[in-house]
């Protein structure tokens, strides 16, 4: 998924694990990490196009371009002693077997935490040596020593390799929350995923976005 701040001119690519995210009513947890934080949106939307990559045993293979799945407003905000990730769907006016198959909710928040890069990983799991975040000393004294610490302030998601722990917490984040997150009325000309990122229609189907269809 791709974030960018209002009045904040910084797009980050964030990488969530399982392929989905994660289950809202069973409070389930997902890893995920910033791949890349960029501030022109085209270095972003590089990451999305068509790829060609080789494997061992089956050669060349190729990685077909990202269709866009959902577009919406989004907050991260205090709430007690933790922080939320909320969200409302702007596109697709309804969600369709696309957004079923990722857990895209038409509204939900989810607790973000942000693991300490000098804290190790249990085996086989998190990023390993240069990969992982390097915070600037105002940031690492968050962690005050813990394994975790809440994406407080969310400046942590502006350092690729920032790892992430999102833990599904509700399907109405605004009454929960106390939001007011104001979803607009978008169509096919004026979404802001091909306004932003530019990404071109003729190699990123839209169907999912618009229809909640498989393309």
């Amino acid at each position: 998924m791709v974030l960018s701040p209002e009045g904040k001119k910084v797009y980050r690519l964030i990488v969530v694990g399982r392929q989905a995210l994660p289950d809202v009513e069973g409070g389930e947890r997902s890893w995920g990490f910033v791949d890349k934080v960029r501030r022109k949106a085209e270095e972003v939307a590089d990451e999305l196009e068509e790829k060609e990559y080789r494997t061992k045993t089956r050669g060349e293979r190729e990685l077909p371009a990202a269709r866009p799945a959902g577009e919406g407003v989004y907050a991260i905000a205090r709430h007690g002693d933790h922080t939320h990730l909320a969200y409302s769907l702007e596109l697709p006016e309804r969600p369709g077997e696309v957004q079923e198959a990722f857990r895209i909710e038409d509204e939900a928040s989810y607790i973000v935490t942000i693991k300490n890069p000098e804290k190790p990983a249990p085996r086989g799991a998190g990023l390993r040596g240069g990969k992982k975040a390097g915070f600037p000393k105002r940031l690492m004294q968050k962690f005050d020593g813990r394994r975790f610490a809440d994406a407080d302030p969310p400046d942590f998601l502006d350092y690729e390799g920032a790892e992430l722990i999102l833990i599904g917490a509700s399907e109405e984040p605004m009454k929960e929350l106390g939001l007011e997150l104001k979803p607009e009325d978008e169509t096919e000309s004026s979404a802001d995923i091909f306004k932003d990122l530019k990404l071109e229609r003729e190699k990123h189907p839209v169907k999912p976005l618009f229809k909640g269809r498989w393309e």
